[in-house]
């Protein structure tokens, strides 16, 4: 009998439980996964930006081109006035990236594919965004809610439609890495089942699924991080330039 493929997605404490009131705080196989994610993205920076040659190591070229992949990413989405937050949104796509991309490790944990992981990033980005539009434009930030052009008598309208979009960015932008990862990492689970309980000779199709979605599957977790990355870029854009 083939495994649950939800099993994958299972939290399990490790060590002690460790509360706060009502609030468990305990060490987790998620809290594990993260530090890991973070570790590996500081190793790979430092040891790139360590020895700074004309012919850059394997080490160097990932460094050089990951950094060069957000900035221009920054500069074609919000522009220059959003350099100086650079080095959020780089931590924000390499975190989202190597969270993704451990889970494709067999007998790993994805982080991504939990809701509340995603979700307590998406609302951290919103709140963020929406305190810098205020610091930039005052109360004039609420101009986004009023579409330059609509007529009078749709006015109302658009505004209320205007503001239900802004206050469901952070859900939108949590769900469509969350659904993705766990989606992705469940047919990955009942394929490999199907491998399993086939054998030899039924399993050579479902493996072959397998193999093309396993390739999909990393395809789609750097694309997701990418989304991620370049919504917040728009999201910012909206805040320091007041498009509307």
């Amino acid at each position: 009998m083939a495994a649950n493929p939800m099993t994958q997605f299972e939290v399990y404490r490790i060590g002690p439980e460790i509360k706060i009131g009502t609030f468990d705080i305990s060490f987790t196989n998620a809290s594990l996964f993260m530090i890991i994610s973070s570790f590996a993205i500081l190793v790979i920076f430092n040891l790139g930006s360590k020895r700074k040659t004309m012919l850059p190591n394997k080490m160097q070229l990932l460094a050089e081109l990951s950094y060069t992949f957000v900035s221009k990413m920054i500069s074609d989405t919000a522009g220059s006035k959003a350099k100086p937050y650079f080095a959020f949104i780089f931590s924000l796509f390499m975190f989202v990236l190597f969270c993704n991309m451990f889970g494709m490790i067999p007998y790993t944990f994805t982080v991504t594919s939990h809701i509340i992981v995603t979700f307590v990033l998406a609302a951290f980005i919103f709140i963020g965004v929406t305190i810098i539009g205020f610091i930039k434009h005052g109360f004039g930030y609420l101009k986004l809610f009023v579409p330059s052009g609509v007529p009078i008598i749709l006015l109302p309208l658009i505004i209320i439609i205007e503001i239900i979009s802004y206050l469901s960015r952070p859900i939108s932008l949590s769900v469509r890495l969350f659904a993705n990862m766990m989606a992705g990492h469940t047919m990955m689970k009942v394929f490999g089942g199907f491998v399993v309980s086939l054998g030899i000779v039924g399993g050579w199709l479902p493996l072959s699924f397998s193999v093309a979605l396993t390739g999909l599957e990393i395809l789609v977790a750097f694309l997701q991080a990418y989304v991620f990355a370049i919504l917040t870029c728009i999201y910012l854009n909206d805040a320091l330039n007041l498009h509307h």
